[in-house]
C-alpha cells in the first residue's frame, strides 16, 4: 500500500545527512530496524523508489528518517536535499530483517549506522541498552552521524573508529585484526550493516573468529 505523506520539517545532522520529519498514517506500525521503500510525490519521480530506513520510534506521533544526501548524481538522495517542510513522499509498508535479538555488538559504517538508531533508541528507552556495545566506523570524526546521542546513550558502550584518525579515534578500518583486539566474546550477538563490501568482510571475519552463523543479524 501507498501512503502519500507531507514532510514536516528537515534539518542537517552532519554536513551531508539529513532528517526527514514527516506525517504518520493512521494504523502505520513499524518495528525498530525495519525499513520501506520511498518516492517523491514528483513528476518524473514516483516510480524511483529507494529504501531507508525509520530513525523514530513506533510509539513516535510522527515519522523519521534520517539520509545521506549524495549531491554529486541526481538520484533520490539528491533530490530529497532540497526538500524540506510541505514537500511529499510516497511510503509502502514496512519491512526488514535487522530486528534486535538480544544483547550484543552493533557494528556500523557511516549511513549503515540508520538500522540502529531507533533499535538503541527503543532499548535506551526501555532502560535495556546496557551491555550492548557500537563500533561505528567512518571516514573522518565530522561524518559520526549523531556521535552525541551515541556518546550520551546511558549505559551504551562505544568506539569510534576513523579511516584518518580524526578527531582522537582508532584509525583505519573495521576488520579481523581489529576484532580480534576490541572484542573479547565472540558468542555474543553481531548486528552489521554498511556497505556490501564492509559487510562481507565482517561477517567472513566474525564467522572465523567463533561467531555463531545464527548470532549474526544484517539485512539480506
Amino acid at each position: 500500500m501507498v501512503h502519500k505523506v507531507r514532510i514536516l520539517d528537515a534539518e542537517n545532522v552532519t554536513h551531508n545527512v539529513r532528517r526527514f520529519r514527516f506525517e504518520k498514517p493512521s494504523g502505520y506500525d513499524f518495528t525498530p530496524g525495519q525499513a520501506t521503500e520511498v518516492s517523491i510525490d514528483k513528476e518524473g519521480w514516483r516510480d524511483k523508489k529507494s529504501p531507508f530506513t525509520f530513525t523514530s520510534l513506533p510509539g513516535d506521533q510522527h515519522l523519521e528518517f534520517t539520509i545521506k544526501i549524495y549531491s554529486d548524481h541526481d538520484g533520490v538522495t539528491n533530490q530529497l536535499g532540497g526538500m524540506g517542510a510541505g514537500d511529499h513522499l510516497l511510503i509502502r509498508d514496512p519491512w526488514g530483517t535487522i530486528q534486535y535479538k538480544g544483547t550484543g555488538t552493533f557494528i556500523a559504517g557511516g549511513a549503515g549506522i540508520t538500522p540502529f538508531i531507533a533499535i538503541l533508541r527503543d532499548l535506551a528507552g526501555k532502560g535495556k541498552v546496557k551491555g550492548n556495545r557500537l563500533l561505528f566506523a567512518n571516514r573522518t570524526d565530522k561524518d559520526i552521524i549523531l556521535r552525541e546521542t551515541w556518546e550520551k546513550m546511558p549505559g551504551l558502550d562505544h568506539l569510534f573508529v576513523t579511516s584518518d584518525g580524526s578527531g582522537g579515534f582508532a584509525s583505519g578500518r573495521i576488520g579481523k585484526e581489529f576484532l580480534e583486539k576490541h572484542v573479547k566474546d565472540f558468542s555474543q550477538h553481531f548486528y552489521v550493516c554498511g556497505p556490501d563490501p564492509m559487510v562481507a568482510d565482517i561477517m567472513a571475519a566474525l564467522k572465523e573468529l567463533g561467531a555463531e552463523p545464527e548470532a549474526l543479524v544484517f539485512e539480506k
